[in-house]
């Protein structure tokens, strides 16, 4: 095979800090290559300077593509030559039909007038090649994540696509859904498409590279060839962190006490039709010192559960209680719930956890203001302080506490998201999907933290669709399945087939 990318001493600064130190990276024509490394490595930033987000001029280096040296400007060059990126954020506008975000800025134009018999045979053909089975004229707000990225995919097939990139594709997809896309990437090979693939995922790199390559602190570590040697988790991993990984999970002597936290009989309705119950009579409890976990498949309602006690976010007619260390609580506000010692920790950092225009300090203290304040004039040094004491703790990799969160790789600005809940003390703390999208390195981190919470006497309520590590991090874990808890299971007689056996025989109950 001959290279269809390479990209040579790339190295890329932004103030403070150098991003990418004399990188080199190349792709043969016709392979899934997977890009991995520790959250910070550098993988988004070396994909951004090849589609030319950061442009010619802005880096050192040289790239070269199809055998002819590049010096893009916008990413608009990029796609030109055939180069598409798949951002984790999709790009797509929610109020327009699938038909029209495939070919948006790619119009089917006669005349000066778009010919939407042309757009929707068009469509049609490259929908059906990436097993979209909807009316193109269904808007994209009515499909769900896993078809937006089948949507995403025939946008870039549109063009005709020579390299595509997708950064964390399958983060916010159920298995499935995953692999659906894994068999499309495998079958867009077959046709000659060229992926690049970047994910945290590592089950999912071992199952679709050809080749992977390893950045570390913005510098590359290594290629792996597949046939070479083998390609496991556990030898991405020591090319990740630098060393072998014996445990995934820390290991924790749980003192679990008296129950600390408790719902009882909650149910809530959608807020879009108040006469269907998306929560139904759930009950669940957590001891002080203890980690329950909530597993489900997607649309089970566990994000739903946790956002309407969480201060009422999510649905109407909510009914049942919230009871704290044998107290009866009444919530109808966020402020009410963090006021009670009660904390979310959403699944959602940037458009609900951060506000990625303000700095690290700003975030930490946002749900806290009332300990770096005094007279309603905020203590600017307490802040200060109190970041850099965060960011020493949950070991915050920036260039200073005044580095703007959107800067931040997926990992630090989860840190910053629990830096922002730690710092408010809360009793119990909610966990909504805390290791998405971050890398093997941040997640043993993130557990360390729970741990640490939980030792401390804290309740803590994990919220994961990766059924490793909630059955690697969690003493107890409830089943949730279309709005109900179904099963609860405890770390003994807990396994990935108990929790699906709990989904399948509601399932089955439901049918009778």
């Amino acid at each position: 095979m001959s290279a269809i990318l390479k990209m040579e001493h790339i190295t890329k600064m932004f103030p403070g800090v150098k991003a990418l130190n004399d990188v080199n990276f190349d792709v043969e024509k016709g392979e899934i290559h997977c890009l991995v490394g520790e959250n910070g490595a550098g993988k988004s930033t070396l994909m951004n300077v090849l589609c030319g987000i950061y442009p010619y001029g802005t880096y050192s280096g040289s790239i070269y593509f199809q055998g002819e040296e590049t010096q893009f400007k916008t990413i608009k060059d990029s796609e030109h030559t055939g180069i598409v990126i798949i951002f984790q954020e999709l790009a797509l506008v929610p109020t327009l039909s699938i038909r029209e975000n495939i070919f948006l800025g790619n119009e089917r134009v006669e005349n000066g007038v778009i010919n939407w018999y042309m757009t929707d045979r068009d469509a049609s053909e490259v929908m059906k090649r990436v097993g979209l089975h909807e009316n193109p004229q269904t808007l994209i707000k009515d499909i769900g994540v896993g078809k937006q990225q089948l949507v995403e995919i025939a946008k870039a097939l549109s063009r005709d696509v020579q390299l595509l990139i997708l950064d964390e594709p399958t983060a916010a997809l159920n298995e499935n859904e995953s692999n659906n896309l894994l068999n499309l990437m495998l079958e867009l090979k077959k046709d000659g498409v060229t992926c690049v693939l970047i994910s945290h995922k590592l089950n999912e790199v071992a199952r679709v590279a050809d080749s992977i390559t390893i950045l570390r602190d913005g510098a590359t570590i290594e290629t792996i060839k597949r046939g070479n040697q083998p390609i496991n988790e556990a030898r991405i991993i020591r090319g990740m962190v630098g060393r072998d990984m014996v445990d995934r999970f820390p290991k924790r002597d749980a003192k679990i006490g008296e129950i600390g936290f408790e719902i009882k009989d909650w149910t809530v309705h959608d807020p879009l039709q108040p006469d269907r119950i998306k929560i139904n009579h759930v009950n669940l409890n957590v001891r002080h010192g203890e980690i329950i976990g909530i597993a489900g498949l997607m649309g089970a309602g566990r994000t739903e559960l946790a956002m309407s006690v969480f201060g009422k976010m999510y649905g109407v007619n909510i009914s049942g209680q919230i009871i704290k260390d044998g107290r009866c609580l009444t919530i109808h506000t966020v402020r009410d719930a963090i006021g009670a010692g009660i904390a979310y920790a959403t699944e959602d950092r940037k458009t609900y956890g951060l506000i990625l225009i303000k700095d690290i300090i700003d975030n930490i203290s946002l749900a806290s203001l009332n300990k770096v304040s005094a007279n309603m004039v905020i203590n600017r040094n307490r802040e200060i302080q109190a970041a850099e004491e965060y960011r020493e703790k949950l070991n915050i990799k920036c260039s200073g506490v005044t580095q703007r969160t959107n800067d931040l790789s997926g990992g630090n600005q989860q840190k910053v998201v629990l830096s922002k809940w730690i710092f408010a003390e809360p009793d119990c703390l909610i966990l909504d999907e805390p290791t998405r999208g971050i890398d093997v390195g941040a997640k043993y981190e993130i557990y360390t933290i729970m741990n640490n919470l939980a030792e401390m006497g804290k309740t803590v309520i994990m919220i994961s669709s990766e059924l490793p590590e909630i059955l690697g991090v969690c003493d107890r874990i409830y089943v949730m399945d279309e709005g109900e808890i179904v099963g609860e299971l405890t770390r003994d007689n807990a396994s990935q087939e108990a929790i699906m056996k709990c989904i399948m025989d509601n399932h089955r109950e439901e049918a009778i």
